[in-house]
């Protein structure tokens, strides 16, 4: 399973050159704490500034939505009663009003659903016995010159840009600046160091996995393939689709385990990008089966609602942002459809064709168990190029590579239109694809052409759209059911032992 073999090529990369290490305090575990209210948290909602930052409420204000209850910030009393039982609160999600929390006895971590504000504790996270210390890849300072396409600007990614219309938006000026992307990831190896994205608009950087890498720099370089797919400028080389936007990187992925607390990382990442007024972000990531196999999803659950991630992923559009999520590599497994969250509301789900526009075989399908079409648009992932760990452009497979490219026309999309809002701007992408008249659950809308979507946006006043759907029976709503644990990872297809595919070019890791 492409999934699967990905996970074992970032295995290896971490490992490579290093030896194993016992899992630092022993053996600990981590469940999640579902309060019953935001008693006393201190905060109002007449001084967001307080909790937002003056660039997320202008987002706000400027596609005319209200804060609510979900923003306000957990109960800082409850943390503390909490503490005070000898456990550690690693983790927050204000929007699911959870906590995630850590100690080394079950009996304790259990016992902390009897407290008066908790309404229920689920085991997420068991530690491992070891884990494998990661290293720096050695990178290359410049591409190879074999590399280099003359005729374009565009250079290894011109044939992907253009098979979404994308150059002629950049031709117009839309390179996405004045926008803010986020990439939620698994690791970042190199970003900082390899030339070509030394030129990039970095925000920052933060860690939301337990316990914190002590340089994201030196995990795995999934994030940096999908980040180069966005932010890479090196004229008759390589450029990709938001060139001029400014990025945050955020981990929130554990490679060297799989478990439910990722979804707990990966809200908390989302809540995060909010915070700090981004404005798209790209997730790369998919999750359906763990380590334990009694916490795997079901398909009844891929609903947009049920499991906590795509609960979550599902009030981004309300909050004013665009989820750009890959749509997952299942489609040659058993598992077949799109992994969680690509199944939210009012997000976009991308997944893989090949440059002639057939349906990569591994791209996962749809649709969503409530019947609604998935994946929403397609893009070139069979192969994609993208700019690796080591610095050197490769062409690799994976809906984790179409995602990113959407992602970044997005942000241009949404900067040429500026005073559309986050659903108008989701809309208008399914709308332009080139199946929208007869959208399957195989290719969904189709590929977008993002030019169409720009004249659309300026021409049509209003853009009929749904509003978000508000949560029903997801893990953050009052009479939520119980979701079943849930399980995941990255979604890129790394083929090589190393994460390259056959064919890359010579020299390369």
């Amino acid at each position: 399973m492409l999934l699967f073999l990905l996970v074992l090529a970032a295995v290896g990369q971490l490992q490579a050159g290093s030896a194993k290490v016992k899992y630092p305090g022993g053996k600990c575990y981590m469940y999640r704490l579902y309060l019953k209210d935001k008693a006393a948290n201190g905060f109002s909602l007449q001084h967001p500034e307080q909790f937002l930052s003056p660039k997320a409420l202008e987002r706000r204000r400027r596609q005319g939505l209200q804060l609510d209850s979900t923003d306000l910030p957990v109960s800082q009393r409850y943390v503390e009663q909490v503490r005070s039982q000898g456990v550690e609160v690693v983790g927050r999600s204000k929007w699911n009003n959870t906590l995630l929390v850590r100690g080394n006895s079950q009996k304790t971590l259990r016992a902390l659903a009897s407290l008066p504000f908790v309404r229920r504790a689920v085991k997420v996270w068991t530690s491992p016995d070891s884990l494998a210390k990661p290293v720096r890849l050695n990178y290359r300072r410049e591409f190879n010159e074999w590399d280099t396409v003359t005729q374009s600007i565009y250079g290894a990614t011109e044939e992907q840009i253009r098979q979404l219309n994308g150059i002629r938006l950049h031709q117009r000026g839309f390179r996405g600046r004045g926008m803010t992307i986020a990439v939620l990831d698994g690791g970042f190896m190199n970003a900082d160091q390899i030339p070509c994205l030394q030129t990039i608009h970095l925000l920052g950087t933060r860690d939301f996995v337990e316990p914190p890498s002590k340089d994201i720099f030196k995990e795995m370089d999934h994030g940096t393939m999908v980040l180069s797919a966005m932010a890479v400028s090196v004229p008759n080389y390589f450029t990709g689709t938001a060139p001029d936007a400014s990025y945050w990187l955020l981990r929130c992925e554990d490679v060297q385990t799989e478990t439910l607390a990722e979804e707990d990382y990966w809200a908390s990442a989302a809540e995060f990008a909010d915070s700090v007024g981004v404005d798209v972000i790209n997730s790369s990531l998919g999750f359906h089966a763990f380590d334990d196999a009694a916490m795997n999803h079901q398909y009844s659950e891929l609903d947009g609602h049920q499991a906590l991630i795509s609960h979550t992923a599902s009030l981004l559009a309300g909050k004013g942002i665009v989820l750009v999520s890959s749509a997952g590599n299942e489609g040659m497994g058993t598992w077949k459809k799109i992994n969680f969250p690509a199944d939210a509301h009012d997000i976009i789900t991308v997944g893989a064709i090949t440059p002639k526009g057939m349906n990569a075989s591994f791209s996962s399908i749809g649709p969503t168990a409530d019947g609604r079409i998935k994946p929403d648009v397609m893009a070139q992932g069979s192969p994609a190029a993208v700019v690796t760990g080591r610095g050197t452009i490769i062409r690799d497979i994976g809906t984790s590579f179409s995602a990113p490219q959407v992602a970044g026309l997005v942000a241009c999309l949404w900067q040429a239109c500026p005073q559309r809002t986050a659903l108008e701007i989701v809309e208008a992408v399914r709308r332009c694809g080139n199946r929208t008249d007869q959208p399957d659950d195989v290719f969904g809308y189709g590929v977008p052409d993002f030019m169409k979507a720009y004249e659309l946006l300026k021409n049509e006043a209003h853009l009929s759209s749904s509003p978000p759907v508000p949560p029903k029976g997801g893990e953050g709503s009052p009479n939520a059911k119980e979701a079943s644990p849930t399980g995941g990872g990255l979604v890129g297809a790394s083929l090589s032992p190393l994460g390259e595919s056959e064919g890359t070019s010579a020299n390369t890791r």
